[in-house]
């Protein structure tokens, strides 16, 4: 099982998903509002981007993440 990269950069309130290698992107195509998916030269999505993530989601402290390894 591929592993899955996940980063915020809280300057620019993003985060980043990658399922796939971050290296391999060509392509940014913008699917719905502050929501970015990112393609290889294929047109094969290997990562999300999520912009405003904490104004969306109404956070105004850093945000807590929980990793679990399977």
């Amino acid at each position: 099982m591929a592993k899955v990269k996940v980063y915020y950069d809280s300057e620019s309130d993003t985060m980043d998903i990658w399922f796939g290698n971050p290296e391999d992107e060509v392509i940014c195509e913008e699917v719905g509002e502050g929501i970015i998916l990112k393609k290889d030269k294929e047109g094969k999505t290997i990562g999300i981007e999520k912009l405003y993530v904490s104004k969306t989601v109404g956070i105004n402290r850093p945000i807590p993440v929980e990793l679990v390894v399977a």
